[in-house]
């Protein structure tokens, strides 16, 4: 018999009933076990399968934003590249540096993608289709992706090198300005939903929450991008900056395993937006959960994709700028102003939603408006050379 936390877990119910079936009488006492193992094995999997694809899909609709085929050489339309590269890295020498702490020089590749396979776990995939559902799944997601800030500085620090030490600083600093936006515009979907649990959240939106919250849509997917080192702010690994970032000693499948994570956290980061503020699985009956999941999933995709494609990469005084006078004053007038309708209109419906909605946008279009308006000059605008000025007194220059 399953454990009672699984009772009403599809996924594992489905295959609980696949394994009794062709296991022998005799161990049916290990049933419970082995269907858990085996949900946890094959979402563990999914996301190590989709993640390479999605490397393909990238560089496919980036070469058509480019004008050009992309991938098109090894397989079918090219699916077989991510396959090819990582041949290629495994085969490549793997080299320690001298002066590197050798222990956290191994480590830090493997800090940095445990992250992403522990958030998956509370991501609701379907209509009770999930690994787990925490009652506190957003503190456990905000907990758990600290861990990348620490995989960086690792491997900064590890490697001996000063410029990579500079570059996981760098980093360091990136990441901790925009989780304080992040977890504030998360703060107003928890006002809303009532509950951290992502099942919850989900089952509490009467429409999509991007069309309540369109302000705190706005700060969390851009500070989103900004924390899995996406353009434009991917100056961490940029190579006009300072030579590759943390990862500059790495070679071989090490590397990989940074590349990995990086592009496994975009597939994860575009199920969480999914779920907070396109509500998930929800969709009309003549598809099942699962596919209105994963159409709204490609949808969030090709956006972060054409952010990438469309925008240049900023220089580091102006992601910081960004984050602490841009998406964090746009956070906080999120939040207050979720606050007040959440004590005007405790249980929204019908005419109030579209009050809410109405609200929201203009609030929105305003904030947005005034604060580019008053800061993007001062703060964007390309820097002008400084030529030195000298002044000649006498036959000396001072």
């Amino acid at each position: 018999m399953s454990p009672s936390v699984l009772e009403n877990n599809a996924l594992y119910q489905s295959i609980y009933s696949a394994i009794n079936w062709v296991m022998p009488d005799f161990l049916d006492s290990i049933v419970g076990y082995a269907a858990a193992f085996a949900m946890v094995m094959l979402v563990a999997n999914l996301v190590l399968v989709i993640t390479p694809l999605f490397i393909w899909f990238e560089r496919r609709i980036l070469g058509r934003f480019q004008q050009r085929l992309g991938p098109n050489r090894w397989g079918p339309f090219g699916l077989l590249q991510p396959i090819a590269d990582a041949i290629k890295l495994i085969i490549k020498e793997d080299i320690v540096p001298r002066g590197a702490d050798r222990l956290v020089f191994n480590a830090a590749p493997v800090i940095l993608f445990m992250p992403v396979m522990l958030m998956v776990a509370v991501i609701p995939f379907g209509t009770q289709f999930y690994l787990v559902d925490l009652n506190v799944a957003v503190l456990y997601i905000i907990a758990v992706g600290t861990l990348e800030t620490i995989g960086i500085f690792m491997a900064g620090w590890a490697s001996g090198n000063r410029y990579a030490l500079m570059g996981a600083v760098r980093s360091v600093a990136m990441l901790v300005s925009y989780e304080v936006p992040l977890v504030m515009s998360l703060a107003a979907v928890l006002l809303w939903a009532g509950s951290m649990s992502l099942v919850e959240i989900v089952d509490k939106q009467p429409v999509p929450l991007i069309l309540l919250q369109p302000l705190g849509f706005f700060v969390f997917i851009a500070a989103t991008i900004a924390e899995m080192n996406r353009a434009p702010f991917d100056l961490i690994e940029a190579e006009s900056e300072i030579v590759a970032g943390y990862h500059t000693e790495y070679s071989g499948m090490k590397f990989g395993v940074f590349q990995l994570a990086e592009f496994a956290s975009v597939v994860v980061g575009a199920g969480f937006i999914t779920a907070i503020f396109l509500k998930g699985a929800a969709g009309w009956s003549f598809l099942p959960s699962p596919a209105w999941f994963s159409l709204k999933w490609l949808a969030v995709i090709f956006c972060i994709i054409w952010i990438r494609a469309t925008l240049p990469r900023v220089r580091v005084d102006q992601v910081m700028a960004f984050a602490w006078k841009f998406l964090l004053p746009l956070s906080a007038i999120n939040l207050i102003l979720v606050a007040v309708e959440m004590v005007i209109w405790p249980s929204p419906n019908g005419a109030q939603l579209w009050m809410i909605g109405l609200i929201n946008f203009a609030v929105a279009a305003v904030a947005i408006a005034v604060l580019a308006t008053a800061l993007g000059h001062r703060n964007f605008a390309p820097r002008s050379p400084q030529i030195p000025t000298s002044t000649v007194v006498g036959e000396k220059v001072v």
